[in-house]
């Protein structure tokens, strides 16, 4: 298929940005859309042009990286896949598609369409992790009983890969589904309750310091997750933050 590209392009992060025009041809429905960026790649190579700077790793949909923004969706017109895992098939012959970095304060683009995203990294620094005893007399995990449904949900919530989708779809830029995640994974464990206190209360500490923007429940993270993290979980962690400032 033949496609007309809008990409963004941007030297660094204190240049000005805009968008090209680029097309097309001989695209495989199979392909994957990072596959459909290799060869447009591969092209502008050939034709001595700079390559279309954009993030990746896995391409398995693990590692969250290779997040864009395509047509006004994070990781596109797919559910609950990441960029990597979206097929060209998704798309027609003659399409134009809209390709952008996410779009956050938070988020400042480093060149083309590759963000930086270490807020979420200091974000979980404030308060995503347990204090474990490894002096030799630990406690086996396996031996303390666990409802399965809260083991279930604990693991529902860290299924969360911190790709940013959620800030790119919210209409406040709001960290609150990633941030909740991570509250969520912990709070619903016998493990994490020895700083469940100061755990959501650094956690939104950091994340308001990175500068995201209030959730106004609007619900638009949840359908754009590419693992479906389920605003239930900023609900728990509102719950765990009136406890933990009843408590201070």
């Amino acid at each position: 298929m033949k496609l007309n590209l809008k990409i963004w392009r941007q030297k660094d992060a204190k240049t000005k940005g805009s968008m090209k025009d680029y097309t097309i041809d001989g695209i495989d429905g199979d392909m994957s859309f990072l596959e459909m960026m290799d060869v447009l790649n591969e092209d502008l190579i050939n034709k001595g042009e700079e390559a279309i700077e954009f993030d990746h790793d896995c391409r398995e949909g693990i590692c969250g990286s290779c997040s864009l923004q395509i047509n006004g969706e994070p990781h596109g017109p797919d559910r609950l896949v990441t960029t990597c895992q979206l097929h060209m098939r998704k798309f027609n012959d003659g399409d134009t598609i809209v390709i952008e970095p996410f779009r956050a304060k938070a988020f400042p683009v480093i060149k083309d369409l590759i963000v930086d995203r270490t807020a979420f990294d200091r974000i979980q620094q404030a308060g995503g992790y347990i204090s474990i005893n490894t002096s030799g007399n630990t406690q086996d995990a396996n031996s303390i009983p666990i409802n399965k449904e809260d083991a279930d949900d604990a693991f529902y919530a860290a299924a969360c890969i911190g790709c940013g989708a959620c800030v790119a779809a919210c209409k406040n830029a709001s960290a609150m589904l990633f941030t909740s995640a991570k509250v969520s994974q912990y709070a619903l464990l016998p493990q994490g309750q020895v700083e469940a206190t100061e755990r959501v209360q650094n956690m939104v500490r950091q994340m308001d310091l990175e500068g995201f923007g209030n959730c106004t429940n609007t619900g638009a993270c949840e359908v754009e997750c590419p693992k479906g993290i389920s605003l239930e979980n900023i609900a728990r962690m509102n719950r765990e933050y009136i406890s933990a400032s009843l408590e201070g």
